[in-house]
């Protein structure tokens, strides 16, 4: 902790000299708890990081400062949990204002959340739930955005899901929803590979003609990560190394779509740091191979 406050006292919060604010480029982390004073004392050569935003949307406090430091030093973008935009309840206006102001406050390149839910009559969950794909639900959906994307004054991406069953009442496919959402909305598309991967096994469906039907220009940021075979499904843990299936999907998807921003994920037992900038390095050879 106190190497933490020493390396804080050589750089001012406000003191944008060492960061890339235009933009994001290349294979970035997600930014864990556990690896601040390794960044802060080594200042790895990684593109990017991106930031759980609910974990920042405290009143003050140590997050918010090493988040500021981060910011300083880095290019970042805002992933959350916590709009439950597919959810029936109202669009949670408090939670939406303090996102607002933590966006304001670090100037992010893009703020994210999921297609899906985490709360319902006000109680929330720990998973990212699915939702059947009907007009229904994609009328509430877009309703959410819109309104989301209002208070924020900023355009949204938002996540596709990692799903273990399909809906029998379901009325068109994943990707016509979520084609449906962007067009709708002016949103942007997170396209998480391993998510895709992982729901196209579990439900049998081809992660090829999902990527083929995706509007070309709406694809903003990649996400990879590792999944767990349990035999007979696939089990989104983002808690390994990104499995060679997941790899050649997307390479598939950046020779289709270009060199997009990538960012490795990694958020059950997290391992060192050089294990994450190694998959960066890896996902930055797809990516310069593309370029």
């Amino acid at each position: 902790m106190a190497g933490f406050f020493v390396f804080l006292c050589g750089i001012s919060m406000t003191d944008k000299r060492f960061s890339t604010v235009s933009g994001i480029a290349g294979a970035g982390l997600g930014l864990r708890s556990g690896h601040y004073q390794h960044i802060f004392e080594t200042n790895p050569s990684v593109p990017w990081f991106e930031l759980l935003s609910d974990n920042y949307m405290g009143e003050g406090g140590l997050p918010i400062v090493r988040a500021e430091a981060i910011r300083d030093l880095y290019p970042i973008t805002l992933h959350g949990v916590g709009m439950s935009l597919g959810s029936a309840d109202a669009l949670n206006v408090d939670y939406m204002a303090r996102l607002k102001s933590l966006a304001d406050r670090l100037e992010p390149t893009y703020v994210s959340d999921h297609i899906a839910w985490v709360s319902i009559d006000g109680q929330y969950t720990h998973d990212l739930l699915p939702l059947p794909y009907t007009l229904e639900a994609q009328k509430n959906i877009i309703d959410k955005i819109s309104q989301a994307q209002d208070i924020l004054g900023r355009t949204l991406l938002v996540e596709n899901p990692s799903s273990y069953l399909m809906f029998n009442f379901s009325e068109m496919s994943e990707q016509e929803f979520v084609g449906g959402v962007l067009e709708q909305t002016g949103c942007q598309l997170l396209l998480d590979v391993n998510n895709l991967y992982v729901s196209a096994q579990n439900n049998s469906f081809s992660a090829s003609e999902y990527l083929a039907a995706l509007p070309k220009d709406r694809i903003k940021e990649i996400h990879l990560a590792g999944y767990e075979n349990k035999g007979d499904y696939l089990f989104d843990t983002h808690g390994y190394t990104v499995r060679d299936p997941v790899w050649r999907l997307y390479q598939e998807t950046l020779e289709m779509f270009g060199a997009i921003p990538t960012l490795i994920e990694w958020d059950t037992d997290v391992p060192d740091f050089d294990v994450l900038l190694g998959e960066s390095k890896k996902a930055q050879m797809f990516l310069d191979e593309v370029a």
